[in-house]
């Protein structure tokens, strides 16, 4: 089971529709017309052609397994305010507010405030409300954090 925001299985659904129906007759017609140039044992562009081809597969496959273990999670109402994925969150740790959003691994970028709920933060934060105290161990040793305000 993977969970999934919506945005994020829009996102993955996407890119799975771009990669069948744009980049993979694309790359068919390449190496089309790349078996036209001749032996393909020493047709570079049909080799490097075919090896493209094998990654967008992979990356087919990887995305449609991904969907189909996939449970999208919806954000909860007003009142069961629980933190999950999806939540975004002010939190402060060491006098210092973040802002993050709690995304599945695949869509995570701590750069962006996005943390994976796989992460020790994530996985600490899940569950909690606003108010809130948890604690992460960190490589610098056991950091507290306060719920400042669920989004």
């Amino acid at each position: 089971m993977q969970y999934l925001t919506e945005e994020e299985y829009k996102k993955i659904k996407e890119r799975l529709d771009y990669l069948k129906k744009i980049k993979r007759p694309e790359i068919a017609q390449r190496i089309a017309a790349a078996q036209e140039y001749g032996d393909l044992a020493e047709n570079a562009e049909y080799v490097s052609t075919k090896e493209e081809q094998g990654l967008i597969e992979a990356e087919i496959r990887r995305l449609e397994n991904l969907l189909r273990i996939a449970v999208v999670v919806k954000p909860k109402k007003e009142e069961e305010k629980t933190i999950s994925i999806g939540s975004k969150v002010l939190i402060e740790i060491d006098k210092e507010k973040m802002k993050i959003t709690l995304v599945s691994s695949e869509s995570s970028s701590p750069s962006e405030g996005k943390i994976s709920i796989a992460s020790p933060l994530g996985k600490s934060l899940l569950g909690k409300k606003k108010g809130e105290v948890g604690e992460i161990q960190t490589p610098a040793g056991k950091k507290r954090f306060k719920i400042i305000d669920i989004l």
